[in-house]
């Protein structure tokens, strides 16, 4: 029986940017929790209100209901909700973390510039938009949620798979470097050419599914060091 498994999105998105990811993981009969959480970008003025400690004390009450109800479960997290998944795996029973393109050092100014130049050519506007419509004092909490939560990276001992998109404009590649020194125990980590920050409705979206399963299907031995690298 297949354990199950909980999503978590990134700062100011929502559920559609993992639900890729989940339908994959209930096609092949794993449940798959993917709440709305209150970091997410749809009320400007609960994130304007929020502190970081509101979204660890959030991310906590899922684990501990998915600890109530299924005892172990698998923990994947997107961009910042990567931290936060990471943080909950040293505190709850999580058998393995999946970090997908995960929030620890930020893109330069100068690539966001040319992200944000490409979209007024093409009239779509995205990164524009969403600056606007997201408080500074939420950006703020988030930088702060960063740095406390790093540090968590260094206990995370269970089998990790990192994920990075190699042409994601929010979160910089060296991210993915950073965490696979800093965690501990078995972990693989994947690049993804033609991917962008949103991972899971990329180009590269089919591979990193199956590199998902393969990972998740693996069986670990307690004293190996796993460093695969592709």
């Amino acid at each position: 029986m297949k354990q199950p498994c909980l999503l978590f999105h990134g700062f100011t998105g929502g559920p559609y940017e993992v639900e890729p990811l989940a339908r994959h993981l209930r096609e092949r009969g794993q449940f798959c929790k993917v709440p709305e959480l209150p970091w997410n970008g749809d009320s400007y003025h609960q994130l304007k209100s929020s502190r970081w400690e509101d979204w660890v004390t959030a991310a906590e009450e899922q684990a501990e209901i998915m600890t109530r109800d299924y005892g172990q479960f698998d923990m994947v997290g997107f961009s910042m909700g990567g931290l936060l998944a990471a943080y909950l795996s040293v505190r709850y029973p999580v058998r393995r973390l999946i970090l997908l393109n995960t929030a620890v050092i930020y893109i330069s100014p100068g690539r966001l510039l040319e992200v944000m130049r490409d979209e007024w050519k093409y009239q779509r506007k995205i990164s524009l938009v969403k600056a606007k419509s997201t408080p500074l004092s939420a950006t703020w909490q988030f930088t702060r949620l960063v740095r406390k939560l790093k540090p968590v990276l260094s206990q995370v001992r269970i089998p990790t798979l990192i994920a990075q998109s190699e042409k994601d404009h929010v979160i910089h590649p060296q991210s993915a470097r950073y965490i696979y020194r800093k965690v501990r125990g078995q972990r693989e980590i994947h690049w993804h050419p033609r991917s962008n920050h949103l991972i899971c409705h990329s180009d590269d979206a089919a591979a990193l599914f199956r590199q998902v399963s393969a990972f998740l299907d693996k069986e670990y031995s307690d004293d190996s060091q796993n460093k695969h690298e592709s």
